[in-house]
């Protein structure tokens, strides 16, 4: 818990015990179920769970606000921002059952109240959230056309590389924040948090 202590000192000793029980589950459901490759594993805290909660430097979530996590896989970014947000609604979303499985027992085990577990496809659920989450799902473009119908505020969208053929495609406001300028781990260097405005109440 070393990184996200350094990051994050203002986390309540619950909250940490709370991340640090999340992701000692992970691993042990990594064992069974191959969520996170065996390398990735070995870096959760910093490629998973830092990189989640990178979020919280940038964008602040008002109590109340429902928010979708779009292709959560594992529970990335949804549960980290889960648990440090008690009174944020998360709901996460995914096709994959064996996937889902593993977030539903660290709902259980953590007690979350604020998060529901969805299995669907993006294309086939119809409801509209006012924050939309996501990791790399698909090319911002793309993604953006299979979400707009979900969302009524903001899409908050992880991404590494080099997309800037994709920014030229998009047709609604965003703003890039370069996540080393507040986590200086050399992982972070190419990472960057898309942040796209929409308004469709």
């Amino acid at each position: 818990m070393q990184l996200i202590k350094k990051y994050f000192p203002e986390f309540s000793s619950e909250t940490l015990q709370k991340l640090e029980k999340a992701m000692k589950l992970h691993q042990f459901w990594n064992e069974k179920i191959n969520l996170i490759s065996r390398k990735d594993i070995e870096n959760i805290e910093c490629h998973h769970y830092l990189h989640s909660l990178s979020i919280l430097k940038f964008v602040d979530f008002t109590d109340e606000t429902e928010v979708l996590d779009v292709g959560t896989g594992g529970g990335f970014p949804g549960l980290p921002l889960a648990i440090v947000l008690p009174k944020v609604q998360f709901f996460l979303l995914d096709s994959i059952q064996k996937k889902l499985k593993v977030v539903e027992e660290i709902k259980k085990e953590l007690n979350l109240e604020n998060v529901q577990v969805i299995r669907s496809r993006i294309e086939n659920y119809f409801h509209k959230h006012d924050i939309l989450t996501a990791r790399a799902v698909t090319s911002l473009p793309k993604f953006i056309d299979m979400v707009k119908k979900n969302v009524k505020k903001q899409i908050i969208y992880l991404k590494g590389g080099d997309f800037a053929e994709e920014l030229k495609e998009l047709q609604i406001p965003y703003q890039i924040y370069d996540i080393s300028k507040k986590i200086s781990e050399k992982y972070f260097e190419t990472k960057k948090i898309v942040s796209l405005q929409v308004n469709n109440n």
